[in-house]
């Protein structure tokens, strides 16, 4: 729920809606003007299911925004996910990134690392993010 919990901190920032990419609906984003895609990090890319989302989509005309978190939280990591929105006409405004709870693969054997995060202030500079890039991007 590492990434689940910074989704929330920036929706509430920006006063946006929140949506699982389980529950999305391509039609949902006529709606909006300012899109966010995230999830964990999963041997150094984003969740399957955010790439089989996107690559249902027609093509956007919108604005978009990567995060994720991340036992090693890199930029880097988003390059796919930025190069298949882009694909799909979105225009990445920005990304972020911050560490969460590493628990996956051979880590779990050792008992994962990371165990608190993201934390308080991992949260605060999400909001802010969020604020600052739909302040930005209006």
């Amino acid at each position: 729920m590492n990434t689940e919990k910074v989704a929330k901190a920036m929706a509430q920032a920006m006063d946006a809606d929140l949506c699982r990419v389980s529950d999305a609906d391509p039609k949902m984003l006529s709606d909006y003007d300012l899109i966010g895609f995230g999830s964990g990090i999963y041997y150094f890319k984003h969740h399957k299911s955010l790439f089989d989302f996107i690559e249902n989509l027609p093509n956007q005309g919108k604005k978009a925004f990567v995060f994720s978190t991340s036992g090693i939280p890199i930029k880097i990591q988003h390059r796919k996910l930025r190069f298949a929105l882009v694909q799909k006409g979105f225009a990445v405004k920005d990304e972020f990134t911050c560490p969460g709870f590493e628990n996956y693969g051979l880590i779990r054997l050792i008992g994962g690392f990371r165990r608190g995060r993201p934390n308080a202030g991992d949260l605060e500079k999400a909001g802010i993010f969020a604020k600052e890039l739909g302040q930005a991007t209006s």
